[in-house]
Formats: structure tokens, sequence, C-alpha cells
């Protein structure tokens, strides 16, 4: 079942477009908090996003840029702002279609059938993204954003913490980060492990994320 969300800031409008989108088979949610915008996105990882222009806080070329960062999931604008300038912002941010307010609601659903039947039958597009308490790792470029801060990370400390993000209700022996960490062929041995390990909890404390990874004395790691 393909996921919609949607980024609207009027209430009727949004409620509309949920009852709709779900009569045919969809499933849909709706921002509720405006400052959560790309953390709802990475949480529910959509199919296709439905994104006004005005909302709270931050305006919707605001959001969709923060979402191409990260993902090439279909974003659709909708928007009573008609000019061409509004248009062309739009695109250049990385929408896939514009529509106007106000707007028929088969003309709606048509063009999302459209979209999602043209993008998922040619590629497979995913949010290149792990998220965790907020702490947001790109697999696509290997940085972790948090509180709006990105750091990047060396390819152990990468792999380090994704294997602890995928792992995250369990504690990840040594051994097992060690393999991970060996499968492109590079030697890590016990050392060069600790060397990586207290040089990630460096970063991650210098961006605000104090004790993240946590010692499981005997066993391993296990974030928090």
């Amino acid at each position: 079942m393909f996921k919609i969300m949607i980024v609207e800031d009027d209430y009727k409008i949004r409620e509309i477009m949920i009852e709709n989108i779900k009569k045919w088979n969809f499933d849909a949610i709706a921002v509720e908090d405006f400052n959560e915008v790309f953390h709802t996105f990475v949480k529910y990882e959509p199919d296709l996003v439905l994104m006004d222009i005005n909302l709270p806080c931050f305006d919707g070329f605001y959001w969709c840029n923060k979402i191409r960062e990260v993902s090439r999931v279909p974003i659709v604008f909708i928007s009573s702002r008609n000019t061409n300038m509004d248009i062309i912002m739009a695109i250049n941010m990385g929408a896939d279609d514009f529509i106007q307010k106000p707007f028929s609601l088969d003309v709606l659903i048509a063009k999302l059938t459209a979209i999602l039947r043209r993008t998922y039958s040619y590629s497979n597009i995913e949010s290149n993204v792990l998220e965790y308490n907020g702490a947001i790792l790109n697999l696509k470029d290997c940085n972790l954003m948090y509180n709006e801060e990105k750091i990047d990370l060396t390819k152990n400390e990468f792999k380090i913490l994704y294997t602890l993000i995928k792992n995250n209700r369990e504690v990840v022996s040594r051994d097992k980060i060690m393999k991970a960490l060996w499968e492109d062929e590079s030697f890590v041995d016990d050392n060069t492990l600790t060397v990586n390990i207290n040089r990630l909890r460096k970063k991650l404390s210098d961006m605000g994320l104090t004790d993240f990874i946590q010692t499981k004395k005997g066993q391993g790691y296990i974030i928090q």
C-alpha cells in the first residue's frame, strides 16, 4: 500500500484529502506539528508527499529542500499561490508537480496515481536515512544530522553507527561490529575498534548526543 504524507495547514482541506486518498486504498497521514515535518517524513517513510507552500514556521520550499537532501521521493505542491515564480521555485526545489487550489479531488487522485505508477514502475525509490531519537543517519552521504547540525563520518564511524542504529533495541557485541567493518576486507583489530568508538563518541557529544553510545561491560554496545 502506497503511503502519502500531507503537509497542509488547513485542517478541513487535509481531512478531506485524507478521506478521499484512503478511498483509493492508499495510506495517508497529515503532519500535525509543523516544526517536525522532516522528522515525520523520516519516521513515516512516505511514497509521496503533498506539500503546501504557506505553512507555519517554515514554508513548503524549505521542507522540500530538506527532504531532497536525503530522498528522491515524489513531492507534489498544492497551493493557492500560482504565480510563475512560485511554480518555477517549486520545480527548481525538486517538486514533481504543482496543483493549484481550489482543486478537483478527482484531478488530485489522478495525478497522484499517475506519479506513483510512473515513479515506482521504473525505480525503487526509498528514503536513504535511518532515524533514532532525532539523530538522522544519511546512508548515501555518510553524515549524521541532529538538531539542524550535520557532521561527516569516516567509513568506519558510519558502519559502527549504522550497525548500532539498525540494532537499536539490542546490545551489539564488539565481534559483530568488527565483522561489519571487515566486510570491505580492511583489517580492523580490537584496538582499532576502540579508537573508532571513542572518536565517534566525541563527535556525537560535540553535537549534543552525550552518552548516545553506551557500553555494556562484557557484552558490547547499545545506543540510548
